[in-house]
C-alpha cells in the first residue's frame, strides 16, 4: 500500500471510530435504515433539533426508491430518477452518513454494532424495512433460500436486486414466467399487480412469444383481473387464492393447493417479515396465543418500541397499530411521514417537553396500464377515534387518461427526503 492511501485510510478511520466514542452535546440520534422512514427521520431531525447529532447508517452508498421501480423495469423511468446518493443528501441537511453493515444492537450500553465500528446512541431509530421469509416454502434448507435469492429475485428489499431483475427481463426469451405475489401484509410499492400488467404489456410489445403466470395466495385483484383478460389475454395468466405449497428452485417447479407448475424462469416472491435486527434485537411482537406475529411492536402513538423506550420503530417493520385496521400499509410515503413523528417524538425528549400526537397519511400511485395510461391514485388518512383508536379512511381514484402523476409525486418526495431537484 502507498503511504499517501494509507494515511488516507487511516485518517478514515480515525474519524470513524472518533465518531462511535464522540457525542453531540445535545446527545446522539442513530438512524438505522435509509429507506424513506430513516431518511426522513434524519432530516426532520435536523431541523427540529439542531443540537442532536445525527448519524444515519445504511449498508448501500446510494439509496433506491421502490416507487417508480417497476416503470424502471420495463423502460418507462430513468435509473436518475430511482437512485440518489446518500452522501449529498446528508450534507444538504447536515447529518451524518456512514456505509456499513450494522451487525447487531448492545441495547444495555445503547451501542449500534457495525462493520465500522460501534455508534453509542441516546435515541436509536430503527428503520431497517422488511426480510423474505423463505422458511414458509423451504423451511430450514438455506441452500434453497440462497439459491432463490441469487437466480429468481424478486427486487421487493431495497438494494442491487433491482438490476438483477431487471437483467432478467432483457434475456427472457420465450416459456413460462412465474410471479408469485407475497401473502399480505407486504411492502407496496412497488405494486405486484402492476408489475405483473407492465411486464404483460413488456412482453407484448416486444413479440416475445411468452407468458407471465401469476401465483396470488389472496383474493382476486378484481380491477387488475379485468385489464389483464381485457388487455394481454395471450401475455398472462393470472391465479388468485393459489397459494404456493412448494417450490424446488433447482428443478424450476412450484406446486399449489390445485396445480403444479414447470417454470423457464421466475420472480420469487416469499412472504414478508420484519427485517433480522428487528428479531435479533428482541423487539418482535407476540399474537394472541404468542407466538411471533413477524413485525415489531410498537406503541401506535409515539413509535416507541414496546420494550425498549430508547428506540423507536419507523416504516414497513412495524406491527398492528390499531383493532379496527392492523396495520398501516406498507408504502414509501406512509414511512416517510412515521420517520416525521418519530423525529418530533425525540425532538421533545430531548428539550424535555411532550410532543404533539401525530399521525401519518398515505398517497401511493399504482398504474394500471401503460398503454391507453391509465392509473389509480389510493390516499389513505387517519383520525384518532374518541376512545383514542386509530381509525383509517381510504378514497381510491381512477384516472383513465392519466399523465405522469406518480413522476410528480415521486420528485416532490424526493426533494423534501434528499434535496433532489431532478
Amino acid at each position: 500500500m502507498k503511504r499517501r492511501t494509507f494515511l488516507a485510510t487511516t485518517l478514515g478511520l480515525c474519524t470513524t471510530l472518533s465518531l462511535a466514542r464522540a457525542s453531540g452535546a445535545g446527545g446522539r440520534v442513530v438512524v438505522v435504515g435509509g429507506g424513506w422512514g430513516g431518511l426522513a427521520t434524519a432530516r426532520h431531525l435536523r431541523e427540529m433539533a439542531p443540537q442532536l447529532d445525527v448519524v444515519l447508517i445504511d449498508r448501500q452508498p446510494e439509496f433506491w426508491s421502490q416507487p417508480l421501480s417497476n416503470r424502471w423495469l420495463v423502460g418507462l423511468a430513468r435509473s436518475e430518477w430511482l437512485k440518489h446518493d446518500y452522501r449529498q443528501a446528508a450534507q444538504r441537511f447536515g447529518y451524518r452518513f456512514v456505509a456499513a453493515e450494522v451487525k447487531g444492537i448492545d441495547r444495555s450500553s445503547r451501542e449500534v454494532v457495525t462493520s465500522a465500528g460501534r455508534f453509542a446512541y441516546d435515541w436509536l431509530v430503527l428503520a431497517p424495512g422488511i426480510r423474505e421469509d423463505f422458511s414458509a416454502w423451504y423451511g430450514v434448507d438455506r441452500d434453497s433460500a440462497a439459491y432463490t435469492r441469487q437466480h429468481f429475485p424478486s427486487a421487493f428489499p431495497a438494494g442491487r436486486d433491482h438490476l438483477a431483475l431487471k437483467a432478467k427481463l432483457e434475456a427472457f426469451r420465450g416459456g413460462e414466467l412465474v410471479m408469485t405475489i407475497p401473502p399480505m401484509p407486504y411492502r407496496c410499492p412497488p405494486a405486484p399487480y402492476e408489475r405483473a400488467g407492465l411486464i404483460a404489456w413488456w412482453l407484448k410489445t416486444r413479440n416475445i412469444k411468452g407468458r407471465l403466470i401469476v401465483l396470488d395466495p389472496n383474493l382476486p385483484a378484481l380491477s387488475f383481473d379485468r385489464i389483464f383478460r381485457d388487455s394481454y389475454r395471450d401475455q398472462i395468466t393470472y391465479l388468485p387464492q393459489a397459494a404456493v405449497k412448494s417450490v424446488d428452485p433447482f428443478k424450476r417447479r412450484i406446486v399449489t393447493d390445485f396445480d403444479t407448475i414447470d417454470f423457464a424462469d421466475a420472480i420469487l416472491m416469499p412472504p414478508q417479515q420484519a427485517a433480522d435486527l428487528a428479531w435479533d434485537s428482541g423487539l418482535i411482537g407476540k399474537t394472541a396465543d404468542g407466538k411471533p406475529s413477524g413485525w415489531a411492536a410498537a406503541d401506535p402513538v409515539t413509535l416507541q418500541a414496546a420494550s425498549d423506550e430508547r428506540i423507536f420503530l419507523v416504516g414497513d417493520v412495524l406491527d398492528k397499530v390499531s383493532p379496527l385496521f392492523g396495520q398501516y400499509p406498507k408504502t414509501g410515503q406512509l414511512a416517510a411521514r412515521l420517520g416525521r413523528i418519530a423525529a418530533t417524538q425525540i425532538a421533545a425528549r430531548a428539550a424535555g417537553t411532550t410532543a404533539e400526537q401525530l399521525l401519518p397519511d398515505s398517497t401511493c400511485y399504482v398504474i394500471n396500464r401503460p398503454e391507453p395510461k391509465e392509473m389509480t391514485r389510493i390516499e389513505t388518512v387517519y383520525r384518532f377515534r374518541g376512545d383514542g383508536v386509530i381509525q383509517q379512511t381510504v378514497r381510491q381514484q381512477y384516472d383513465p387518461q392519466a399523465g405522469d402523476a406518480d413522476l410528480d409525486w415521486a420528485r416532490l418526495q424526493f426533494k423534501e427526503l434528499l434535496g433532489s431537484t431532478g
